[in-house]
């Protein structure tokens, strides 16, 4: 290892550097590179944040009030698939789960909400009758996400939540520089001043995969840190810029270990691999520091301890290191008289406060993947990887650890993958006893040395009583103000400004052929040979025609934007084409095309409002956009004075009131896209884009389902009959109109596993629904159009958005 490294010229800004870096008051006790600068400058004043772009949380955060089901599209009428819901409409976008929640708040944090004046409700008779309630409650929300059974709910493992779990955080800095962390972690980047050209921008995205890859761990490596996924937006730089991880080993101080193995850091523009070494790294105790210089818009990066070779009495890597573990007790948000434990293991030191677990098993059968939460964690350390023996044990005499899941084992191999290790453990109450939160001790042996590590977990409470909720409906509207911090804490962000012009192109293509179909397909084109089409990007779109799968370009002919078989064009450069006049198209009316899926696809109010109220952080720019720059803080009442994401909310519930009373020419959601899309909100945007798109599949296969799951997953017929077990009726079968529940749990799984990958869920369900034996897609065609909005989010913003941005 090169340690003949200038670091000079990383801090030699150290007082503007303290101004740009929003971590820098912490950054004293945890960062020994620059302890020195930070105590020099304790005492000066930060005068610039880093702007955090759209909603640093996007993917992170997936609301669980999927509830209230709206189709924007006239022939897609959903009413019809289920009985008329209730009339009665307070807190129509509240979930059991919710409820729970502000019950909890409201008996632990009464000084939280004042006193209000409450509606009498109707449904008092209910509080005393469970079943009636029961009925009531799913009449109430009759398309809900996962209509709760509330019977089998009190043995839930996790309130059957299933949103996204990973920590993603983007920052916004300008040529000042700045810093980035990963929440709850010891994951940095820092960007030195001048990185980026006075008057660009330079968007840093941090994410934390809690698998590392396998071809990092064998005999001679061993990762020590989650895999990291590093986005830029921005490639024309002058400086590199600095990876800081604390990792979870340290090389021992003999001499053998000191030759034999150090910390290194292995490198990809492949989240799969080829994964190489970086020589750029900076070592001090258990953090390292590398220098990045071959920058990619997506990098990934994980550290490793490397061994040059095995040399006797060492068996192995860990042999050369003292190696911390990190093992985290998750659970659901609430006990029951039965849940399960999960106990997991990391070869790390990062523990995410949630974990998806996918494996849950109820009956016998496979449940669909639960969020459990943290209870508690552990580290402790592991001086040779062996077999680890785990037992739970209730210290209250109420409750019981089921008797074949007291004791499991962890074998030496899976630690040695690096990959995150988990065993269940299912409580019960033991009879008819009153639930209370408890106390049980984690006991972990080493089956090598004999040596016992041992502490301690608390259970949160149970989930508490509903009755008391029902005739208080006023109250619920108060849920965001209870759980969502201080308004002063939301970063302020400027929203670029659009500018309707025509589109900047740089790729043309030349039609071979005149292609003119007798029946109409929506988002095909049709042109003359010769004719000369603007491309939006070289991405190639994978799509049914007429009858067969085939690769599309997306392009524009006479003000149209729409699909161009790859094969019945020939790509040109901008210099070579001749005549573009045919081809021109202003951005707005790029943003009024590409959103015209939005006019036919299904979509929940609730989900949608809440999603857009924590994601935007200027109400005024919202309400420009929307057409209503007349308002001012004059318009909103108390309830939507105090913080930004009530207005948010309120100038949204406003547009939806109007569209609703103008039925025949305004549609809420595609509204809404196009506004979204004027303030750059693509990220925003694509959230939408894949939840509805989910949800509207869903409705669209109905029992064809199974074929879907068949060629997208190859579940057996057990695993199609576990998503299909919670939604069967009393007669043990899934009623026709209520196949789109395990459907929609079945593609909400499935996309979880592509991250942050939007585009690749689109256009992967896309194939699969094509090759189906009687594909939708050949006449429901959204789900195409959808494809070509997300490949026109790059043209777009270069086009529409100034590169430089008003301070």
């Amino acid at each position: 290892l090169d340690l003949d490294i200038d670091w000079s010229g990383v801090f030699k800004h150290a007082q503007t550097v303290s101004k740009t870096n929003p971590f820098w008051n912490e950054l004293s006790g945890s960062n020994p590179f620059i302890h020195d600068i930070a105590a020099s400058n304790r005492n000066k004043n930060d005068k610039y944040l880093s702007i955090l772009k759209e909603n640093p949380y996007l993917f992170s955060k997936v609301s669980s009030n999927r509830d209230s089901l709206d189709s924007s599209g006239d022939e897609l009428d959903i009413d019809c698939l289920l009985r008329k819901t209730s009339a009665r409409r307070s807190g129509r976008s509240k979930s059991v789960s919710d409820f729970l929640d502000i019950v909890d708040n409201q008996r632990f944090n009464p000084h939280k909400t004042a006193p209000q004046k409450t509606t009498t409700s109707d449904m008092t008779w209910l509080q005393n009758d469970r079943e009636a309630y029961k009925m009531a409650w799913l009449s109430h929300r009759q398309l809900t996400r996962s209509c709760l059974d509330l019977e089998a709910m009190s043995h839930s493992p996790g309130w059957a939540q299933t949103q996204a779990t990973d920590i993603h955080v983007v920052c916004k800095l300008n040529h000042e520089g700045g810093s980035v962390q990963l929440p709850d972690s010891d994951i940095n980047i820092h960007v030195p001043v001048g990185h980026v050209l006075p008057g660009e921008f330079q968007e840093v995205g941090l994410k934390a995969i809690l698998n590392p890859p396998l071809s990092c761990n064998n005999e001679l490596s061993s990762t020590v840190s989650p895999l990291i996924e590093l986005t830029l937006s921005n490639l024309n730089t002058s400086k590199a810029i600095f990876l800081e991880v604390k990792v979870a080993a340290k090389v021992k101080n003999d001499p053998l270990s000191q030759t034999m193995s150090d910390i290194v850091c292995f490198f990809s523009l492949n989240k799969e691999g080829p994964f190489k070494k970086l020589e750029n790294c900076y070592i001090y105790q258990d953090t390292i520091q590398v220098k990045l210089t071959d920058l990619s818009h997506v990098m990934y990066a994980v550290i490793a301890i490397q061994a040059n070779k095995i040399q006797p009495p060492a068996t192995n890597v860990w042999d050369y290191v003292h190696r911390r573990v990190s093992v985290g007790i998750y659970g659901p948000k609430y006990i029951h008289p039965s849940f399960t434990a999960v106990f997991t293991v990391f070869g790390h030191n990062y523990i995410p406060g949630k974990l998806t677990i996918f494996d849950i098993r109820k009956g016998g059968k496979n449940m669909p993947p639960v969020v459990f939460q943290l209870w508690g964690k552990h580290t402790f350390l592991l001086e040779k990887s062996q077999d680890l023996n785990i037992s739970l044990v209730s210290c209250d005499p109420d409750f019981e650890v089921k008797m074949e899941d007291q004791s499991k084992n962890i074998k030496e191999e899976e630690l040695k993958t690096g990959k995150m290790v988990h065993q269940q453990f299912l409580f019960s109450l033991l009879g008819c006893r009153e639930m209370h939160f408890f106390v049980f001790l984690v006991q972990i042996k080493f089956l090598k040395s004999n040596q016992v590590t041992q502490f301690h977990v608390t259970t949160p409470d149970p989930a508490p009583k509903l009755s008391g909720i029902i005739s208080r409906p006023r109250r619920l509207q108060n849920r965001k103000e209870i759980k969502s911090a201080p308004w002063l804490l939301i970063p302020t962000v400027k929203y670029p400004k659009f500018q309707d012009k025509a589109l900047s192109v740089n790729t043309y293509g030349v039609a071979l052929k005149t292609v003119l179909r007798q029946n109409k397909i929506d988002y095909l084109l049709e042109y003359f040979k010769g004719d000369t089409i603007a491309l939006l990007g070289e991405d190639k779109v994978k799509a049914i025609g007429q009858t067969k799968m085939k690769e599309w370009y997306v392009g524009v002919l006479r003000r149209k934007i729409g699909l161009v078989h790859c094969k019945n064009i020939k790509v040109i450069s901008k210099e070579q084409a001749m005549d573009t006049a045919d081809s021109e198209l202003t951005t707005r009316n790029l943003v009024e095309q590409i959103a015209l899926p939005f006019k036919k696809l299904t979509y929940i109010y609730s989900v949608v409002l809440s999603t857009v109220s924590e994601s935007v952080y200027d109400w005024r720019a919202l309400a420009e956009v929307l057409g209503y720059s007349h308002m001012s803080l004059d318009d909103f009442n108390e309830a939507h004075i105090n913080k930004e994401s009530e207005r948010v909310a309120h100038v949204v519930k406003r547009m939806k009131q109007d569209c609703h009373a103008n039925k025949k020419k305004r549609l809420f959601l595609y509204e809404l896209i196009i506004a979204l899309l004027k303030i750059d909100c693509q990220g925003l945007v694509a959230r939408l884009t894949q939840d509805t798109i989910i949800l509207t599949s869903a409705v669209k296969l109905g029992k064809n389902w199974r074929e879907l799951a068949e060629k997208l997953a190859r579940l057996t017929k057990q695993q199609i009959e576990a998503y299909e077990v919670p939604h069967q009726g009393k007669n043990g079968a899934v009623a026709l109109e209520m196949m789109w529940k395990p459907a929609y749990d079945f593609l909400y799984t499935w996309a979880a596993h592509y991250g942050d990958g939007y585009r690749d869920v689109l256009q992967d369900l896309q194939s699969a629904l094509d090759k189906m034996k009687n594909p939708v897609t050949k006449q429901w065609r959204e789900l195409t159009g959808t494809l070509i909005l997300v490949n026109c989010m790059e043209v777009l913003r270069a086009s529409a958005f100034s590169k430089m941005e008003e301070e």
